[in-house]
């Protein structure tokens, strides 16, 4: 289900993912901290509509002002050991990696992740970007289903 609410006008494409980090200082006696401040805090969403002649209201976090837009939560890719890669199982992240050059990394590691948490895997995408994992784990990319 969609939630209204107002984001910053470089981000309001749709389409545009992002990760809720909550309330910035700025946001303090803000006008429009109800409509703002409504989602998750490090949940991972998308932007699926933009409001129809929308304002562009003045914010103090955001320099172009922010917009009202329709979001929902989003799933992400992600690497996860190959054992529990199946559509509809639950699995954790691959894990925290220190190879940040590799081409998986942004897999292990994804934005909006958390490698204490289970996540319910979507589909199966397949092998993983990267030739060999030099941590030697065994990982299959998949797409995990969104937070609800």
């Amino acid at each position: 289900m969609a939630t209204l609410t107002l984001i910053g006008t470089r981000l309001a494409t749709e389409g545009e993912e992002f990760v809720y980090r909550g309330e910035a200082a700025a946001c303090e006696g803000c006008p429009y901290r109800d409509q703002c401040l409504n989602l998750t805090e490090g949940r991972r969403y998308r932007v699926t509509n933009l409001r129809e002649n929308a304002s562009t209201l003045d914010c103090g976090v955001h320099d172009t002002g922010v917009t009202a837009v329709e979001v929902e939560p989003a799933g992400m890719k992600a690497n996860v050991p190959s054992a529990n890669a199946y559509s509809g199982s639950k699995s954790k992240l691959g894990g925290d990696c220190p190879h940040t050059g590799c081409p998986s990394h942004e897999y292990c590691v994804p934005v909006g992740g958390s490698p204490d948490k289970e996540y319910r895997i979507a589909s199966v995408e397949g092998e993983p970007p990267h030739d060999h994992c030099r941590l030697d784990r065994d990982l299959t990319l998949v797409e995990l289903e969104p937070e609800e």
